[in-house]
């Protein structure tokens, strides 16, 4: 069951949910906007190897925006850091954002509950486009869980993405053994 802004209200109001910085009138009927921040990284090699650890190069959006180029994946970082102790949440593009040919993540568009910190966006786009820091990116659902949790996200020991940041996270593959 998805939770409605009232109930997003609610957990908000009990700490069940975080949401940093929080604003009201960011609140839909039954979701969350999020914004881009000016933080951005792209992979330092055109070769990437799940096996070992890939470095990033940060950019920062200029005041002018940046101009986001197809056939490149771009890691992004959401303004607002969250936290959901009680729910599932889940992160989607806003359609303003799909209309314009972005996709803010790749496959990870699900969060766990016990997830605390910001969300790193996986964006692509289908043809060039200038994005802003600050812009609404994205939304958060909340989905009720049914059943006790044994196992919080952030209290795992095989957690790979549980420091708080303020910018984007590249990826973590290379810890897991295959």
């Amino acid at each position: 069951m998805i939770l409605s802004d009232k109930k997003i209200l609610e957990y908000l109001e009990d700490g069940q949910i975080v949401i940093e910085p929080f604003d009201r009138s960011c609140l839909g009927t039954n979701s969350y906007d999020v914004h881009l921040s000016r933080h951005l990284a792209v992979y330092a090699d055109d070769i990437l190897d799940a096996r070992k650890h890939n470095k990033i190069e940060e950019l920062i959006i200029p005041e002018e925006g940046l101009v986001l180029q197809p056939g490149k994946i771009y890691l992004g970082v959401t303004q607002e850091y969250t936290e959901t102790h009680t729910s599932v949440p889940f992160l989607e593009g806003k359609s303003s954002i799909g209309r314009l040919g972005i996709d803010i993540h790749a496959t990870a568009g699900k969060g766990d509950v016990g997830f605390c910190n910001t969300w790193t966006l996986e964006i692509s786009c289908v043809q060039p486009v200038r994005v802003y820091a600050g812009m609404p990116i994205g939304q958060l659902i909340y989905f009720r869980v049914d059943g006790d949790i044994e196992n919080f996200y952030n209290k795992k020991a095989s957690a790979k993405y549980t420091e708080r940041t303020l910018r984007p996270v590249e990826s973590m593959m290379w810890k897991n053994k295959f």
